[in-house]
């Protein structure tokens, strides 16, 4: 595996737990890109523990909403990981800053992987949970890997639909698409020609007075010391501009309505990208044989980053009995 340089010391948006241990370990995936994650456990904890893999926002890193939502896992007796998906954060891969629906998606087996071999993970326990764009890549993996028992998809993104038909669908056209794919396969030239990929910024700023509401919702979180961090993409420069490309031709979510393990779609009432989780339910449940298992909550007056780290938003009690109950 490729040697990553971790950071020691505690450098996340928010607080340590008393009631947890903290630690950081490496694991690779498939393609041999070396990932890193944080480690959350009990405090005192004995024997082998249900596990849950977290990863998420598109464009965030382990020390931001991600690790959140492990630490509070990990306070209700899961062994729990946050994980820097592959050319992100702390994890290894080059070019950096490039996102795929096939290695992003194979990012959460390899961590069922490494769950998988630890002594003190109980292997027939193990779940996954994504958040926004990794809300998708989630239900993408829980389709493809039976190893996976239980889903969570909190605020989720389905990140191939939004870049092949734009937001609410509408650029959902063939002439859109083309204009779309000429502009960043010409990108694709420049990079070539100059030897870098060029970023395409991360959350707009300063923020404009005309902003939409959802651009206003992000950069509450990651411009400012609620969610800011030094290795985000979205609160720096962001994805390189190409990473889109993929995306466009690789819709995921085929046979979502083959999964047979449970899943559980999470959003907030009043975000602006509820209707991929909407939508995403309605087809995972449509013509099923395994539609009893599969569930969605809508938070009342939620808006997208409340399910970020609002922890008087965020079920965690009920997603922590979500995957008691399917373990």
């Amino acid at each position: 595996m490729e040697e990553l340089k971790l950071t020691k010391e505690w450098d996340k948006v928010f607080e340590k737990s008393e009631k947890v241990e903290h630690s950081k370990a490496t694991f690779h995936n498939r393609y041999g890109i070396t990932l890193a994650c944080d480690v959350y456990k009990p405090k005192h904890a004995e024997g082998k523990l249900p596990a849950i893999a977290v990863s998420g926002p598109f464009g965030a890193v382990k020390e931001q909403s991600s690790g959140l939502y492990a630490q509070e896992l990990a306070k209700r007796g899961f062994l729990a990981i946050a994980f820097d998906p592959s050319f992100t954060g702390e994890s290894g891969g080059t070019p950096r800053y490039v996102a795929s629906p096939d290695i992003n998606t194979e990012d959460f087996s390899a961590a069922v992987d490494f769950l998988s071999c630890r002594e003190d993970v109980d292997a027939e326990k193990i779940g996954i949970l994504g958040i926004c764009g990794w809300g998708g890549m989630a239900i993408n993996a829980a389709a493809m890997d039976t190893r996976i028992k239980a889903t969570v998809a909190s605020t989720m993104y389905d990140m191939t639909r939004v870049n092949a038909k734009g937001y609410f669908d509408a650029q959902d056209s063939e002439e859109a698409r083309f204009e779309t794919k000429k502009a960043l396969n010409e990108q694709r030239t420049l990079d070539y020609k100059n030897g870098n990929y060029e970023l395409g910024g991360g959350v707009v700023d300063p923020l404009p007075d005309d902003a939409p509401f959802f651009v206003k919702d992000y950069y509450d979180y990651y411009k400012t010391k609620r969610g800011y961090h030094v290795r985000s993409l979205n609160s720096n420069g962001g994805w390189n501009k190409t990473s889109s490309l993929s995306f466009i031709n690789m819709p995921i979510l085929a046979y979502s309505n083959e999964i047979r393990s449970a899943v559980l779609i999470i959003h907030g009432e009043k975000a602006h990208s509820c209707y991929f989780s909407k939508d995403a339910y309605a087809a995972m449940t449509k013509n099923s044989k395994y539609a009893g298992n599969k569930e969605l909550m809508i938070i009342p007056n939620a808006v997208h980053t409340d399910l970020y780290d609002r922890l008087d938003v965020i079920p965690f009690e009920k997603i922590a009995a979500f995957f008691r109950s399917n373990f």
